[in-house]
């Protein structure tokens, strides 16, 4: 058995062991092997997950604009005015799916016993069904849709073993391993109407479900007499809320207008089940050491506020910019051993713009192709050991029209980093690939002819 001395080490060792998977003394070696959802990021640890990155490959490809958007070729859900924007009897369809490729670095120096310059690495993949949207007419200026996107990912593995002599030669070789994944999407129900030609309002009804699995084990790979442990949380979460937006468009010269646009998405608060629990594994099987349920009171969403300004030409170009701001402050609070972990006020800057140089030339077809590119920088929801995170990148992308009416394939690329090598930090470098499918069909046509 272990002596007090040993087992107020092996204390030690277990609760500092959260500060190691943040300072990363051990690199997700095999990271691709878990089950995460939506995605995979240590930066994922913490509160609701990463956020995922709104909006459709059209917005994705342009750096994620679309508050002051209006687009009738294409669904809009970042302003759930813009749903206004359309043809007046068209059924609109999009769907989409995400690939991403994610190199993560850290240094070396800030691992328990790492020395050298070498950059400590590892590398994920990832494929998911990425959204689903529809949007149809109402009556006249109004318009319906409804779409289930991803809110927020949590992807993360980090393993470890013992490195204490002491503990080694009594307990034999032990693994540490702390897992996290799921998800948490968001259904929304949305419409709008547009007054006098050039000012539209919408609203969403919004509903957040999903499930995020946190938990770390201690295994004994070499001594069987000692049982591995495994304990953890699993938030079974749920939300209603709802988002508003406002977009007032004004001609210029020629086919030439501006758009600005207001978002505002009401603060949620998630409710459901805390379970949490602790857990014995044996060669005699599986023995129960903790199980407590309780309602979740402890995961909430801020309110957001968003901006958006375009300048479009109907058939040839649009230039954008968008700006949103949310106060995490006093969204939650997370206490995690040996990492300072403080919600912050997350911060997202975005330009993008597109051109089409012919749309309707019958010769070439590389000049009915509409291509875009955009921009963004990002600052997280959070700060560790008082420093911030930071997301940045560019994007490219373009639309392939296909078929009658506005039928179109649209693939974009992200290219960006989060986070750094310094300050016991981590660095994740990636190449995000969208792909969507937007469907046109046109409603309520009585035919002249059978």
């Amino acid at each position: 058995m272990l002596n007090n001395n040993t087992i107020r080490k092996f204390r030690r060792v277990a609760a500092a062991l959260p500060a190691l998977f943040v300072l990363f003394t051990a690199i997700p070696s095999s990271a691709q092997k878990v089950a995460a959802d939506g995605g995979f990021t240590p930066y994922s640890m913490f509160g609701v997950g990463s956020i995922a990155k709104q909006g459709t490959s059209y917005n994705l490809s342009m750096g994620g604009i679309g508050i002051g958007d209006r687009n009738f070729r294409y669904i809009n859900y970042l302003n759930p005015a813009a749903v206004t924007e359309r043809q007046a009897q068209s059924f609109m369809l999009d769907f989409g799916m995400e690939e991403g490729n994610i190199y993560y670095a850290a240094n070396p120096a800030t691992a328990v016993g790492g020395a050298g310059s070498d950059l400590l690495k590892s590398v994920n993949n990832t494929f998911n069904m990425h959204h689903l949207i529809a949007s149809f007419p109402i009556w006249k200026s109004s318009a319906f849709k409804v779409g289930i996107v991803p809110f927020s990912n949590v992807g993360y593995k980090f393993v470890t073993s013992e490195s204490n002599d002491d503990i080694i030669a009594e307990a034999g070789d032990i693994k540490y391993s702390k897992i996290g994944q799921g998800s948490i999407y968001q259904t929304f129900f949305g419409a709008g109407a547009t007054f006098w030609d050039r000012l539209s309002v919408g609203a969403d009804l919004q509903f957040y479900f999903g499930t995020i699995d946190r938990y770390s084990s201690a295994t004994f790979t070499t001594n069987t007499s000692f049982r591995s442990i495994n304990s953890g949380w699993t938030f079974v979460s749920r939300a209603v809320s709802g988002k508003f937006g406002l977009q007032y468009r004004q001609p210029l010269a020629g086919n030439t207008s501006a758009t600005i646009g207001v978002t505002y998405d009401l603060p949620t608060i998630f409710r459901g089940e805390n379970i949490r629990y602790a857990y014995g594994l044996s060669a005699s099987g599986k023995d129960t050491i903790f199980y407590r349920n309780t309602p979740l009171e402890t995961m909430s969403v801020p309110a957001e506020l968003g901006v958006g300004f375009t300048i479009r030409n109907t058939e040839k170009w649009m230039v954008g910019f968008d700006y949103t701001r949310s106060n995490w402050t006093k969204a939650y609070a997370e206490e995690t051993p040996g990492v300072e972990v403080k919600p912050a006020t997350a911060n997202a800057f975005r330009v993008g713009f597109e051109v089409t140089p012919n749309r309707y030339d019958i010769r070439y077809y590389l000049k009915t192709l509409t291509y875009r590119a955009g921009a963004y920088y990002e600052q997280n929801y959070f700060t560790l050991n008082g420093s911030t995170i930071t997301r940045q990148g560019i994007t490219l992308g373009v639309s392939f029209p296909v078929f009658r009416y506005y039928n179109a394939v649209t693939f974009g690329i992200d290219i960006g980093q989060k986070g750094t090598v310094e300050n016991n930090l981590i660095r994740e470098r990636y190449f995000m690939f969208t792909l969507s499918f937007d469907l046109h069909d046109i409603w309520f046509v009585k035919t002249l002819y059978q």
